[in-house]
């Protein structure tokens, strides 16, 4: 198959799988949007949202609509790191034997992140990172596609242990989940309350989702487009010359390259989302604000003025 027939195909799936995940998400477009290109860019999302918003039950939906293999992993003050990846254990003729833990999958949900100590967060940084995990001294290789959707809960900070910023920026996107509209909210409670069961149809198999993600990072991509993302990301950056006194007032520290790597890469799935053949500017826009919102460090000023960092990014777009 051409790379043009490859997008058009692309296109096509990812129709269907809005459609399969409509059956049981009710709204969050722009919330499953860009879960979706975090998927097919090959990245990690960190879902941010009150209890109750059903960010769980659409994790395992797309995973079910994608044909992925799905594990939940609750967080907790006294999960250990082992309790994510695996253990060896002494079997009947007295060997070492490994016993995978539930990082073993392709979907991970890490639930409420933020609620185990650093220990257990760092777990997931080699998998993150490098598809792989080392148990002692054994390297294991995870199975592609290899993606960890976590979840936040804002508003409850108390026994709380905040991701820390290194972490943070191995997630490319962080996304906002807001209540639902009050006729959507009636459609939820709806749909929840009766007795009908919907069916999630699995869509697509691992190797092909692999093989779009490979599509996507061959989009070409024009050089004033890479140089718009790049000059995006310096502008949040205080000491740096081409920052305005808007960003040198508000922020302490601004995004790293990763944010300029992700930029792209997003704006290409984007593009082919919509059916393009290469990503412009409006795309690098479209997915600025979830890539860069997590990775902007605002000051006092900033939080004594109620400015946030979506009112910041908004400023350099």
């Amino acid at each position: 198959m051409s790379d043009v027939a490859a997008v058009q195909r692309l296109v096509e799936k990812r129709n269907q799988l809005k459609t399969e995940i409509s059956k049981i998400i009710v709204g969050q477009n722009e919330v499953i949007d860009q879960i979706l290109l975090s998927i097919f860019s090959g990245g990690h999302a960190l879902l941010v949202g009150v209890p109750g918003l059903a960010k769980t039950l659409m994790v395992n939906t797309i995973s079910q609509a994608l044909g992925l293999d799905f594990k939940r992993i609750q967080f907790t003050p006294d999960l250990m790191p082992s309790d994510i990846l695996g253990s060896e254990i002494l079997d009947e003729s007295r060997n070492f034997k490994f016993i995978k833990g539930p990082i073993f999958a392709n979907i991970i949900l890490a639930d409420e992140i933020n609620r185990t100590p650093p220990k257990t967060q760092a777990a997931l940084l080699e998998a993150m990172q490098e598809r792989a995990v080392t148990i002692a001294g054994q390297h294991y290789k995870l199975d592609l596609p290899y993606f960890v959707l976590a979840t936040q809960n804002p508003i409850e900070q108390e026994g709380t242990y905040p991701l820390p910023e290194a972490q943070l920026d191995r997630f490319m996107f962080a996304i906002k989940l807001d209540y639902p509209t009050f006729e959507e909210e009636v459609q939820v409670v709806k749909a929840t309350t009766s007795d009908e069961k919907q069916v999630i149809n699995p869509l697509f198999t691992a190797q092909e989702i692999i093989d779009f993600q490979h599509l996507i990072r061959r989009v070409p991509v024009a050089d004033n487009v890479i140089e718009y993302a790049v000059q995006l990301v310096n502008k949040t950056r205080p000491a740096n010359a081409l920052s305005t006194d808007y960003v040198k007032n508000y922020l302490d520290w601004g995004a790293g390259p990763r944010a300029s790597q992700n930029l792209i890469l997003a704006a290409k799935a984007n593009a082919v989302f919509k059916g393009k053949y290469s990503p412009d500017i409006e795309d690098v826009q479209a997915v600025a604000t979830g890539i860069l919102r997590h990775r902007i460090i605002k000051n006092y000023k900033a939080d004594a003025e109620n400015i946030t960092e979506e009112m910041i990014i908004s400023k350099l777009l």
